[in-house]
């Protein structure tokens, strides 16, 4: 079994690769978002996890769309997570 924080892990390593992908610098997703640097930071370092609307409004964010980011996500999520 694998557990949910380390498959969470996987979800946030796609998203700083998608941000770095695109040329998103922390500072310029942060102002698209509305918050400060410290929020992106804190997500990508995992010390604060995203809700499904924030989510959403983080890959909107990057330039991508949610539902084909998450449809991507759940493809990769190992079948047998724990929570």
């Amino acid at each position: 079994m694998v557990p949910a924080q380390d498959a969470y892990s996987q979800v946030v390593e796609f998203l700083v690769a998608l941000r770095k992908r695109q040329g998103i610098t922390q500072v310029e997703l942060a102002r698209r978002l509305g918050r400060p640097q410290q929020f992106v930071s804190f997500v990508e370092t995992k010390e604060r996890g995203l809700n499904f609307v924030e989510f959403c409004a983080y890959v909107r964010a990057l330039g991508a769309d949610p539902e084909e980011v998450a449809i991507k996500l759940i493809h990769d999520l190992p079948k047998d997570v724990r929570i």
